[in-house]
């Protein structure tokens, strides 16, 4: 079993899957994962679209540019998870923002994602967060309510290569201690 140190360091984006069907145990153990997230104030503002659907799939594919790499990615994989929010819940107290930002979702989201990412590269499967999209349209295509968002995309499934790892910083780079 690896350690959470080794699954950290190890992870990838993955964008290529093997045509092989993702076990349902696994997608409810990457969704148990999210469920764990830590979030503001336990709001738990998350929700999660899971399509299998090769037909859904292709409409998500058509919200992303054909230039980005991620548009074959989000068709072929064999389950694609939409990341949503809920407006105004993370961030907000007695229907007040109470943050500098506009809406701590997309920390509570990423928070999950992350959960959802590592989980995943500790069963076997690969991921990677899509981001750039027409997030309006992809909420049309999902069905998705006035009062929530999605975004991003999580295409999932066995990975059919294993990318290096690309050149991180030096923590000297970046840590700084007392003051910036």
């Amino acid at each position: 079993m690896q350690s959470l140190d080794e699954i950290i360091r190890e992870r990838r984006s993955i964008r290529r899957f093997e045509k092989r069907d993702v076990e349902l145990e696994k997608v409810t153990a990457l969704l148990e994962a999210a469920r764990w997230a830590p979030s503001w104030g336990n709001s738990q503002c998350w929700h999660f679209i899971v399509i299998q659907d090769q037909e859904q799939k292709e409409r998500l594919a058509e919200t992303l540019s054909k230039k980005n790499p991620a548009t074959l990615t989000v068709r072929d994989a064999p389950v694609v998870l939409a990341v949503c929010g809920e407006s105004k819940k993370s961030g907000y107290y007695g229907g007040q923002q109470i943050t500098r930002y506009h809406d701590w979702l997309m920390y509570d989201l990423g928070l999950a994602t992350q959960n959802i990412c590592l989980t995943a590269h500790s069963l076997g499967l690969g991921s990677v967060i899509v981001g750039s999209f027409d997030h309006e349209l992809a909420e049309k295509v999902l069905g998705v309510p006035q009062g929530y968002e999605v975004v991003s995309l999580l295409p999932l499934g066995y990975p059919d290569h294993a990318p290096s790892a690309p050149k991180r910083k030096e923590s000297a780079s970046f840590v700084h201690y007392g003051c910036f």
